[in-house]
């Protein structure tokens, strides 16, 4: 016979606790400031004139502000706290002039990524481990007005015709938004925020993503003008090494890069900056990124750097690599160095053109010469699994040789992936050529010590 869960509680001599208090009167609590600031935020809606907000200086904005605030603080006859009034104020104003509750997360420098799942619930990834955050919106028309004001300053839209948009903001953080029908729990936000300091290959080095030898020979391939592939997962870093390697590039040099959401942040004088565009509310203006890659090569481009490549654009840029235009760039997902290959394969086909996968396959062999494998492991931590070579064809088949891999060897005790990025021992076919564009080579590097 079941027992009531009142006579379970008993019989285990514990408490019967149904809802955490504390989390209760925390919750609590956070509901009651949100319903004050949605008022204060309803008063300077009736009080402010906001078609001219952008003409106010901050300083004066602030008073005005904290003068509502005081103002209805005093009628409900609610006090506050001068640490508790202030940060109302600044979220206020974080409500007038910026993104609301996501400003404070904007502004931290530790979070890498915000994801926002409903107006409810905000998670942030710092380190490559996600966090429950307590930010939350008022309800699902606050997240809708935010989601408005990111979209609109870049003139783009967001609504039942078209539930979803990718779009930057003004620090360049990439954003992509999606709302309902096609969000079945309510608008959405996914923000990947935009590095102030750019990561270079030392930096890389020193977060334990490669070792010194191996940066040093990623800095020869970009001066030997090696046409490199960067795979990875998603989120994997390969944006990140992207922008590291294109450090090395000769200022002398006239750089385009193309990307769906500009976010490269390439340090060159030279640098000319394609973006795609959306099609316009009557379904037309549509700028997709083979277009901009063949306005490319009528640009004079030193070389070519595609953010991304993920339809028949990859077919253009092999025929770049293939036709003097060495020492380009570009990434693509998949999870392994073959895989990316594949992937390549796979995207030139999209074109809609019967080609021989011979010939396809053809032209990556020659086409590129470098595959750089990325992956975010289960420790949060981002790595270089491997530095392949892709050597030529053997029948049909594009053969590769690694150059540096990742060998995994165990775990520590708090779940971190113990490993360590080696030489294979393997001197890379190109060496002469590096060796020949004045590149030093030692042969130590590729060399792997032996462990006693």
């Amino acid at each position: 016979m079941d027992l009531p869960g009142a006579a379970v509680a008993k019989a285990l001599k514990t408490p019967l606790q149904l809802v955490d208090p504390q989390q209760s009167a925390t919750e609590h609590t956070l509901i009651k400031r949100l319903e004050l600031k949605s008022r204060l935020h309803d008063a300077l809606l009736d009080r402010l004139n906001f078609s001219v907000i952008d003409k106010v200086e901050d300083e004066a904005l602030r008073k005005e502000v904290t003068s509502l605030v005081s103002e209805v603080l005093s009628k409900e006859g609610t006090p506050l706290r001068g640490e508790e009034f202030k940060k109302i104020v600044d979220e206020l104003m974080d409500e007038v002039l910026g993104l609301g509750p996501l400003e404070p997360l904007l502004a931290d420098p530790t979070i890498n990524d915000i994801l926002v799942n409903g107006h409810k619930s905000v998670f942030v990834e710092r380190f490559g481990v996600l966090e429950r955050t307590n930010a939350r919106f008022r309800d699902e028309k606050h997240l809708l007005r935010v989601i408005d004001k990111i979209v609109t300053r870049i003139g783009r839209r967001v609504d039942e015709s078209q539930p979803w948009v990718d779009a930057r903001l003004e620090d360049g953080s990439r954003v992509n938004a999606i709302i309902r029908p096609c969000a079945i729990d309510g608008p959405s936000i996914s923000i990947r925020k935009f590095s102030r300091q750019p990561y270079s290959l030392a930096r890389l080095v020193a977060s334990g993503a490669l070792t010194g030898p191996a940066a040093k020979f990623l800095e020869g391939l970009v001066d030997a003008r090696m046409n490199v592939l960067i795979s990875g997962g998603t989120g994997s870093g390969k944006t990140t090494m992207l922008n590291a390697m294109s450090a090395f590039i000769s200022e002398k040099e006239r750089i385009v890069t193309i990307e769906d959401a500009a976010e490269l942040q390439l340090q060159q004088g030279h640098v000319v900056r394609l973006e795609t565009r959306p099609s316009n509310p009557s379904g037309g203006g549509a700028v997709a990124q083979r277009d901009l890659l063949r306005n490319a090569l009528r640009m004079r481009p030193d070389r070519i750097i595609v953010g991304e490549v993920r339809g028949a654009e990859t077919f253009d840029m092999l025929q770049a690599m293939n036709t003097g235009h060495d020492g380009s760039m570009t990434t693509v997902h998949a999870n392994t160095a073959r895989d990316a290959l594949s992937r390549l394969e796979q995207m030139v086909t999209m074109m809609g053109v019967d080609f021989p996968m011979a010939a396809i396959r053809g032209q990556i062999a020659s086409g590129l010469q470098f595959v750089l494998q990325l992956s975010r492991l289960s420790d949060g931590r981002r790595r270089v699994m491997s530095i392949s070579e892709i050597t030529g064809m053997e029948g049909d088949v594009i053969t590769m040789q690694d150059i540096f891999v990742f060998r995994k060897t165990g775990r520590s005790e708090n779940g971190d992936i113990l490993g360590e990025f080696i030489p294979t021992g393997i001197r890379p076919k190109a060496a002469e050529a590096l060796i020949a564009a004045g590149i030093s080579i030692d042969a130590s590097m590729f060399i792997r010590e032996k462990v006693q």
